[in-house]
């Protein structure tokens, strides 16, 4: 039997991403939160962590049970 090769989801897309994070133990950020940027140079110049603003690798954005859009943390780059 062949497997079926699965198209990509787009809700699985790995972000570059600058976040306001102002307690950095979250695993999950609402969208507001969450700066999308090419590159993980990007990311690090515009971090700016006086302003709570900090360079990340993101999966999503995923709908929440209560309708909002999040982004999963995978790592910080900093």
């Amino acid at each position: 039997m062949t497997e079926l090769a699965q198209p990509p989801r787009p809700d699985l897309a790995e972000h570059f991403a600058v976040i306001y994070a102002p307690r950095r133990q979250r695993d999950r950020y609402p969208e507001n939160t969450v700066e999308l940027v090419d590159s993980a140079a990007a990311a690090l110049a515009g971090a700016d962590p006086e302003r709570k603003r900090y360079p990340a690798r993101v999966s999503g954005p995923f709908r929440s049970s209560e309708g909002f859009r999040l982004f999963y943390l995978l790592q910080w780059l900093d």
